[in-house]
């Protein structure tokens, strides 16, 4: 039996989804306005809260949507984020698919400029 596979798309099995649990409880967190108001005011020490590795850390700080993909990150999760830094979701597709946003918006989504 083949797995089902996306070309240039890490797919959430289980081993991503473990590894990404401090990365998506973190993310989750930004839910709550207590929580997006710490994380504004010092992210690295939000971060650490959460046991997040060097890796993972310099991801999110990075605003590396691929990487924390990449990392076990779940979208739905780590765009929670967003909310913190107000991003179209469009944006971040295009950065996960390594395309300027006006590309992406143009092959990806049939938008003419």
């Amino acid at each position: 039996m083949t797995e089902d596979r996306i070309p240039d798309t890490p797919l959430l099995d289980r081993a991503r989804r473990l590894r990404g649990y401090r990365l998506n409880k973190m993310a989750m967190g930004l839910g709550d306005p207590a929580n997006r108001a710490a994380f504004k005011a010092d992210e690295r020490a939000y971060l650490d809260r959460f046991g997040l590795s060097e890796e993972e850390r310099r991801a999110v700080l990075a605003r590396d949507w691929r990487e924390m993909i990449r990392l076990g990150g779940n979208l739905f999760f780590i765009l929670k984020i967003s909310a913190v830094d107000p991003i179209r979701i469009t944006e971040i597709g295009a950065h996960q698919a390594g395309m300027d946003h006006e590309t992406f918006l143009r092959e990806r989504l049939g938008k003419k400029g």
